[in-house]
Formats: C-alpha cells, structure tokens, sequence
C-alpha cells in the first residue's frame, strides 16, 4: 500500500500553477513518463508509472515504472543491473505527464541492447507509397 498522497485535482490555476502534486492519472491508474539521459539529453525511453512507482521513485532515487505487460511494478535495474539514478522529475503544467532526468548506470537502457528505446529514425520529406512499408534506420549499438 502506497502511503503517497496527492492534492485534490481542483480548479484549473491550482492544477497548473499551484506548488503541490496533484497526479491526473487515467483510468487504469497510470500516467506517462519521458526519460532523458542527464549527460547527453538524449530521449531514453518512455514508460508509464502508477503513484507506487513515483513514490518509490521519490524515496529511492532511482527509476521505477509500472510494466503494463507484466502488470507490476518494475524497478529499471533490478534485473539488468542497468539502473538509474534519477537527477531531476519533473511534471508538466497540466499534470498529466512526467519526465524523468537520469543517469544510466551500465549504458544500455534499452532491453533490446541499445543505449536508448528510440534507436529507430523514421524518413520524413519524403513520399509516403501505398503498400509499401517505411523503411528506418537502426543506430549503432
């Protein structure tokens, strides 16, 4: 059981301009977050958290998501040993998305092998064919 609260949602001001926490989390109980890379800003990836997962996040100082996979809470690490060592959360001004700053501990983030989730850039300015799929490029690991 979380002992987190947040403050009631409120009229508008108080949501965007207010200096307490008041989570808008949808109805499965999750909410958006973007993770960046502290050194290099670079996008890590993008996950959801439940108000366990920022609570533990706020305590520990290191990420924790909620897989919507696995239907649990996931501390990013604890398996891989690539974990991360948050430096600044922040929530946006509707509070309805979070994002992360954190340092990755063992320089992959990505379960697939790559420092970061979004290792796939997709063409633009150029003709979409019908039929035809996009091609993407892939970084380097």
């Amino acid at each position: 059981m979380t002992k987190i609260s947040f403050a009631p949602r409120g009229d508008r001001a108080f949501v965007e301009t207010g200096d307490t926490l008041a989570l808008r989390f949808d109805d499965r109980g999750l909410i958006p977050v973007v993770t960046t890379c502290a050194t290099t800003g670079r996008v890590l990836m993008q996950a959801w958290m439940n108000a366990e997962a920022v609570e533990r996040t706020i305590e520990s100082g290191e990420a924790h998501y909620y897989s919507r996979s696995r239907n649990e809470l996931w501390h990013k690490g604890a398996t891989s040993g690539e974990f991360q060592v948050v430096h600044d959360f922040r929530v946006d001004c509707d509070q309805d998305s979070l994002w992360l700053v954190v340092e990755q501990k063992g320089g992959k983030c990505c379960h697939v092998g790559y420092p970061g989730c979004f290792y796939r850039s997709i063409p633009v300015g150029q003709p979409v064919v019908a039929g035809v799929p996009v091609k993407v490029a892939l970084d380097e690991k």
